[in-house]
C-alpha cells in the first residue's frame, strides 16, 4: 500500500489561515510489513525522525493508539520549511496510515477535522486532503460543527514557484505578526479576501491576483523576512503576472500567469537568484490518494 499526498499552499494573499490550494509535489509512504517497532526509512537527513517520533507516525498512534508497528519508506518531493506544506503533509499522511491500517473508513470531514485539531488551522491540512482549492474556518470555541470546509475548482492557469534555498519557520513568521487589528482595517482586509475568492470561484483571475497583493493580515509584517518577496512582486507586475503571493508562512512565493507570460518570468526569477528553485507546478485536484 501506498499513500501519497500533495504539497499545499496556504493564505493565497488575504485568505489567512483560511484558504488553501494542493500542489503537485508529493509525499509518499510505501507501507512495508509488520514489525516489532515502527521504523521509517527515508533520505531527509537526521533532522526527521526514523522511529515513532516521527510526525506521521505521532499523528498515526493520536488516532488509534492500538495500531500494529509496521516498517514504512518514506519519500518527498516537498522542501521542509518553505511553506509548502511539508508538517501538514506529514499529518495528513499519518491520519490516512491509521485509517487504513486501523480500517476506520473515516470521511473525508473527519480527516479534515482530525488534521485541523493537530495542525491548528485548516488552511494547508484541508486541500492537502480535498485536493484543488479548499476554504475552510476553524471555530475553536464551537463544541460542535467545529471545521467547515468548501472545495471548489481553481480556473486554470500557468503557476510557478519561487522557492529560495532559505528556511523559515512558522514560529518565527508568526511572531511578526500583531496580535490587535484596527475595526476598520480588519473589515477592509475582510473586504478583500472575500472579493478574492469570488473572484476566483467566478474565474477571473485578473481580478483574483490583484485582491492576493492586497493583502492586510500578514504579508506586510512578513515582508522583512521574506526579502526577495518584493522582488519577485516587480518581475510579476512588470510581465503582467495575474497575481503572487507569499505561500504559507514563506519563504516561497507562488506567482499565477498566463501560459504565453510564464516561461519569461520563470527566466527572470531564475536571474534574481540562480540558487533557488524556480518550479513549474500544476493543482493537484484528488489530495491525499492510496494505491
Amino acid at each position: 500500500m501506498r499513500i501519497r499526498v500533495p504539497a499545499t499552499s496556504a493564505n493565497l494573499g488575504p485568505g489567512f489561515d483560511s484558504c488553501g490550494i494542493a500542489l503537485s509535489l508529493y509525499l509518499t509512504i510505501a507501507v512495508k510489513e509488520e514489525s516489532e517497532s515502527w521504523e521509517i526509512e527515508h533520505s531527509l537527513g537526521d533532522e526527521i525522525p526514523s522511529d515513532e517520533s516521527n510526525l506521521i507516525i505521532k499523528t498515526a498512534l493520536e488516532v488509534l493508539p492500538s495500531l500494529k508497528p509496521h516498517k514504512l519508506k518514506m519519500t518527498s518531493e516537498i522542501p521542509l520549511t518553505r511553506g509548502l506544506g511539508s508538517s501538514s503533509s506529514a499529518i495528513v499522511a499519518g491520519i490516512e496510515l491509521a485509517n487504513r491500517l486501523g480500517e476506520l473508513n473515516l470521511s473525508t470531514q473527519e480527516k479534515v477535522e482530525i488534521a485541523t485539531k493537530i495542525e491548528g488551522h485548516p488552511d494547508n491540512v484541508a486541500p492537502a486532503i480535498c485536493g484543488d482549492f479548499v476554504v475552510a474556518s476553524f471555530l475553536e470555541n464551537d463544541e460542535k460543527d467545529q471545521v467547515k470546509y468548501v472545495k471548489h475548482y481553481f480556473p486554470e492557469c500557468e503557476l510557478l514557484a519561487f522557492i529560495p534555498t532559505s528556511e523559515l519557520l512558522t514560529s518565527e513568521s508568526r511572531g511578526v505578526l500583531p496580535t490587535t487589528l484596527s475595526f476598520k482595517e480588519a473589515v477592509q482586509a475582510s473586504a478583500i479576501a472575500n472579493v478574492m475568492i469570488a473572484a476566483l470561484i467566478q474565474g477571473n483571475l485578473p481580478l483574483a491576483g490583484k485582491m492576493m497583493e492586497k493583502d492586510h493580515w500578514h504579508e506586510k509584517y512578513r515582508a522583512r523576512l521574506v526579502s526577495h518577496l518584493s522582488k519577485v512582486q516587480e518581475i510579476c507586475k512588470k510581465n503582467q503576472a495575474y497575481g503572487s503571493f507569499l505561500s504559507g508562512a514563506g519563504p516561497t512565493v507562488i506567482i499565477l500567469t498566463s501560459e504565453e507570460k510564464s516561461q519569461s518570468i520563470q527566466d527572470q526569477l531564475q536571474q534574481l537568484d540562480p540558487q533557488a528553485k524556480v518550479e513549474a507546478l500544476s493543482i493537484d485536484q484528488e489530495g491525499v490518494q492510496v494505491f
